[in-house]
């Protein structure tokens, strides 16, 4: 018995012969990325590349999924490959422990990947690996905030450009203007408008200036949007 029964039950031989072969490229593993990662490691994809420079801290553990008490410290890149390799032992994982600089976007992102998930929560790195996908033709799904929100019914998957009620993706669809993008990128993105209370200003490390208060939830529901929409465009594929 395989540990995919349940779900070639469900797509049939056809569907998960589809969902092996793909090759997906998941960058960022924090609150939604974490959960991506592993909804699509489980759906049975073979062959997936993760990258993250980060390591955990105590302010992670309320919303991404390996940030425990125990991997305080410990590389995000690591732990998440760890749990993959963990649910399927035979996939073809690439683990790369690196904050995407501009230049690396256009390396890492090509057309072996089928999908490229954008789970990075900076801005400059996102918007570099949206223009890197759309110059090279990959198809990618982009996370916006998940930040400063709380009702999980109002996320929704359109085209950037038909984006409403998201500060981040105000910012980026401008962005991307200047770099003569205006569609073609899949947003998971939230309907509710943001809690204005829940802001918090930083110094502007790593490129973040601000962050919003998130609930455990949220992003996760943000990477199962992502996943989801993934697996469904690779099983229904012609």
């Amino acid at each position: 018995m395989s540990w995919l029964e349940r779900t070639e039950l469900l797509v049939q031989k056809e569907g998960l012969e589809k969902i092996k072969n793909a090759n997906i490229l998941i960058v960022g593993l924090g609150g939604v990325g974490s959960f991506a990662a592993e909804f699509i490691a489980r759906a049975g994809v073979q062959k997936m590349t993760i990258v993250d420079g980060d390591v955990f801290d105590e302010t992670n553990i309320n919303r991404q999924l390996p940030a425990l008490q125990s991997t305080i410290g410990k590389s995000k890149s690591s732990i998440v490959a760890a749990r993959i390799k963990d649910i399927n032992p035979d996939i073809e994982l690439t683990e790369l422990n690196e904050f995407l600089s501009p230049e690396r976007a256009f390396e890492i992102v090509s057309t072996d990947f089928d999908y490229v998930l954008d789970c990075i929560d900076s801005i400059t790195p996102k918007v570099n690996l949206m223009v890197a996908a759309r110059r090279k033709k990959v198809k990618i799904v982009s996370s916006m905030g998940a930040g400063g929100k709380m009702d999980a019914s109002k996320i929704k998957i359109r085209d950037i450009s038909k984006t409403k009620h998201c500060k981040m993706a105000k910012m980026i669809r401008k962005r991307l203007k200047v770099r003569n993008i205006d569609k073609g990128i899949k947003a998971v993105f939230s309907e509710e408008i943001q809690i204005p209370e829940s802001l918090k200003l930083t110094d502007g490390s790593n490129f973040k200036k601000s962050f919003y208060g998130t609930i455990s939830y949220m992003p996760a529901a943000f990477g199962l949007q992502a996943a989801s929409y993934v697996v469904n465009q690779l099983v229904h594929k012609k």
